[in-house]
């Protein structure tokens, strides 16, 4: 079982159990549509595996993190705990490696840069600002195109109509690649988002955007800021739409991938509109505020639905062969339990334990950097661009 950590969790989950609510929730959201259910099915136990991986190590990453910030390594860090599923369904939907897919992650979907490919160490040395990674320690935004990751900046939706043109280039190049970024609920207010989705669909490019509703935008609960149903925001831009459960890590997989198939197809771009939850606040300053600001209640229902422990449960339950999958882990399947749930149980601790190791190393490394490759302002005005100026 993932490692829960009193310090750092959020309360709802230092003693998280499934709820046969949360449970039958999630079975009827799986039960929901036949063409999601098939391609769900088609995931093989290495594939379930990966997503269980993705979604460990970037809970891990944010616990470290937010280790940081009491420990006075960072004065702040932006989490995206309790969201995690709703970055690795979508990157596990996406083709990776060279010439593959090209994603945007904003703050809250860091763990896409580990699962496109980048060390797990580089989110790490970007907080810190070491010179050994992609922006040589310019801003904590992390970001390598050689894996195909766009770095964000801090102005929030900017990005769309930057994925916007690079899913043009897309498809005048007559390249099989989509463009994928995600965006906040507040985000949709911003004009740069309007621009972008307009943009898009008049000039029908291969883009996916996720709207990553965790129904708060800085400190503004959603129901202020806006009045429409995000679900049907879609249609304002004559495109296709898809909603998908962001706390159910294979709906929201499921529904990326219809998403990218659309787009693959011709028929881009399009929004995916995934509901989850920000069990925290904007960052680690504001946590109490966000306390305070939303109900218990709130809490208490979406921690229920932790995307860990409840797709844990669900893989324990299952009737999948995921000992199979280990070895595409590089994990010896070594001797397991022959009750089916204690061995599948058995199996997910050895990937839990695995991906909390990488990340440990990472962390580690990350501060052997701060200690010997800070940068020193000798190529400060290295990959700088301007306009010639008279």
């Amino acid at each position: 079982m993932v490692r829960r950590n009193p310090a750092y969790d959020p309360p709802e989950y230092i003693s998280w159990q499934p709820t046969p609510a949360a449970m039958s929730e999630w079975q009827r959201t799986l039960a929901a549509s036949k063409p999601r259910q098939r391609l769900i099915a088609a995931l093989s136990p290495l594939d379930h595996l990966n997503l269980y991986a993705g979604l460990v190590r970037t809970r891990s990453t944010d616990t470290f993190l937010k280790r940081w910030v009491k420990q006075g390594v960072l004065s702040k860090a932006w989490l995206g705990t309790g969201e995690e599923a709703v970055t690795i369904g979508c990157v596990q939907a996406l083709r990776r490696g060279p010439g593959g897919d090209v994603v945007g992650p904003m703050v809250r979907n860091a763990g896409a840069c580990r699962e496109m490919g980048a060390p797990a160490s580089a989110t790490f040395k970007a907080y810190l600002g070491t010179h050994d990674q992609a922006s040589k320690g310019r801003d904590f935004h992390f970001g390598d195109l050689r894996c195909g990751i766009v770095p964000p900046i801090t102005m929030v939706a900017a990005l769309v109509p930057v994925f916007a043109g690079i899913a043009l280039a897309c498809k005048q190049r007559r390249e099989d690649r989509v463009a994928l970024t995600w965006v906040g609920d507040g985000s949709t207010r911003i004009g740069d988002f309007h621009e972008g989705m307009s943009m898009a669909a008049a000039l029908s490019v291969p883009l996916v955007v996720v709207i990553q509703n965790n129904q708060v935008a800085l400190g503004t609960r959603v129901e202020v800021h806006t009045r429409a149903s995000l679900d049907k925001l879609h249609m304002a831009y004559g495109i296709k739409g898809y909603s998908c459960d962001g706390n159910n890590v294979l709906d929201t997989y499921a529904a990326t991938m219809q998403a990218v198939t659309d787009c693959r197809r011709g028929r881009g771009p399009v929004l995916v509109t995934a509901t989850t939850f920000r069990l925290g606040g904007h960052a680690t300053h504001d946590e109490a505020e966000a306390r305070q600001m939303l109900s218990p209640a709130l809490f208490q229902h979406w921690g229920e639905r932790d995307p860990i422990g409840m797709y844990e449960t669900h893989l324990v339950r299952s009737s999948l062969p995921l000992e199979e999958g280990l070895m595409g882990l590089g994990l010896a399947a070594g001797c397991l339990p022959e009750a089916r749930a204690e061995r599948h149980q058995t199996v997910l601790d050895r990937v839990a334990e695995a991906a909390e190791a990488e990340v440990e190393a990472a962390a580690e490394e990350a501060l052997r950097s701060r200690a010997t490759a800070m940068p020193d302002g000798s190529d400060v005005d290295h990959d700088v661009f301007a306009e010639p100026q008279g």
